[in-house]
């Protein structure tokens, strides 16, 4: 589902960003889209073919109607600025991003391609997006953040493990109020 999801920003993003034309007459330009992560691809090869496959479901196929530039840092984030400065460059339509450190170096590299990121627990609280009903700006993707899930999220496990007394939150925590005394 999420992937669909996406593969659907994705698609809409290309073809506002490439200008299609629904014309048979005029010839298209095959849509760039820059992929950038952290980690080696072979790491994250299991999100590669998701990826490449959501593509090809959707008949774009790498190298005959789309043109994929590939970019990792290959685990050193220091590497990630001069690899964003050169997808934006490469003038792609779209750039891909895998994790919040992309989409952070990204964002910083334009503010004019469209940022498509794969996931990020809080994009609001990490300033990529105005809100997730809203995200404005160039930059857009899947959060994981579901706050108003997690009553129900809490339900089940309950209902798993009636026992169940204390539950630990291992994401960022929410900011406690003080009170006056």
């Amino acid at each position: 589902m999420k992937k669909t999801v996406l593969l659907s920003i994705l698609v809409v993003a290309l073809e506002f960003a490439a200008g299609v034309n629904a014309q048979a007459q005029q010839a298209t330009k095959i849509p760039r889209i820059g992929f950038l992560s952290t980690t080696s691809l072979a790491v994250v090869s299991a999100r590669v073919e998701a990826f490449q496959q959501g593509l090809r479901n959707l008949g774009y196929v790498e190298g005959k109607n789309i043109v994929v530039e590939w970019r990792s840092a290959e685990g050193k984030a220091d590497r990630l600025p001069e690899l964003a400065a050169e997808l934006v460059r490469l003038n792609v339509e779209i750039i891909v991003t895998i994790g919040p450190t992309d989409t952070q170096v990204v964002k910083k590299a334009t503010n004019m391609i469209p940022i498509v990121f794969a996931q990020d627990n809080d994009p609001v609280a990490n300033g990529f997006v105005a809100s997730l009903a809203r995200p404005g700006g160039n930059i857009t993707g899947l959060s994981t953040l579901a706050p108003e899930i997690s009553g129900k999220q809490l339900e089940l496990l309950k209902e798993i493990s009636p026992k169940l007394t204390h539950v630990q939150c291992s994401g960022p925590r929410p900011e406690r109020a003080t009170r006056k005394r």
